[in-house]
């Protein structure tokens, strides 16, 4: 897509279909073969079209952005959440911190990659770029820590790395606390999924997605990161559909 006309109507047509959002690539990419990381992507017109379309539904644009200058920039157009962000610097986070965005880390996909890269069948193009991404993650976390910026939780994994999601826990706890971890997985994630008082949060009118846990994992979060071994019960919607002392299978409920 090119231009401001174009742009418009790639969101139009999503925001149309009930995309609660809209993601940009507003830098290069570890996977992408072609583009360096500090590659620019989109012109600032043509972001603050999408921004502007996605207002006008009420909904939010988040980018995908690892420089400090590819942070600024979508963040100065409106853009809500930066998906990555792992070059950011003091600078950037203050800024994010200033408009009220988000930024959502991902730092389990490095590492998982790094070790398993390889075996998948990464190019060694992207070995190399996200060994430097890989790098920064963690000053990344601190930064974000110090402005107060609000940090969501994810891990943008998938396929044959699904399985190592929960290790994004231990990494970023080891920047912070077990209870600021949690928040970002729950009632941070709400926010910026603009349902706050329905996810996140133990409340009336709430949807009632709940894990119950055999442990504390404000004291350790191990209690999350071993499969089902620790999740005595899954609710959904306020049944039961899983867990080690359920009796019930996810496939059954």
């Amino acid at each position: 897509m090119d231009g401001e006309t174009e742009v418009r109507r790639a969101a139009r047509n999503e925001l149309r279909k009930g995309a609660h959002a809209i993601k940009i690539m507003a830098s290069g990419g570890v996977a992408s073969p072609t583009d360096p990381i500090a590659n620019l992507q989109f012109s600032e017109r043509e972001m603050r079209a999408i921004v502007e379309e996605a207002r006008f539904w009420g909904r939010y644009v988040m980018a995908h952005a690892y420089t400090a200058e590819a942070i600024g920039r979508c963040l100065e157009c409106g853009v809500r959440s930066i998906e990555h962000g792992n070059l950011i610097d003091r600078e950037a986070a203050e800024l994010a911190a200033s408009l009220d965005a988000f930024v959502v880390p991902t730092l389990v996909t490095y590492q998982a990659m790094e070790e398993r890269g390889e075996e998948i069948g990464m190019s060694r193009v992207s070995l190399d770029k996200l060994r430097d991404v890989r790098k920064a993650g963690l000053q990344s976390l601190e930064y974000l820590k110090e402005a107060r910026v609000k940090t969501g939780f994810g891990t943008d994994l998938f396929g044959d790395l699904q399985s190592e999601q929960a290790r994004e826990l231990s990494i970023r706890a080891e920047v912070e606390s077990n209870v600021e971890v949690l928040r970002s997985a729950t009632s941070v994630n709400a926010e910026l999924l603009q349902m706050k008082g329905r996810l996140g949060c133990i409340r009336e009118g709430a949807l009632a997605d709940l894990l119950i846990v055999d442990g504390n994992p404000l004291e350790d979060l191990g209690k999350l990161q071993q499969g089902a071994r620790y999740i005595t019960h899954i609710i959904k919607g306020g049944r039961v559909v899983g867990g080690s002392a359920s009796g019930v299978s996810p496939a059954a409920g």
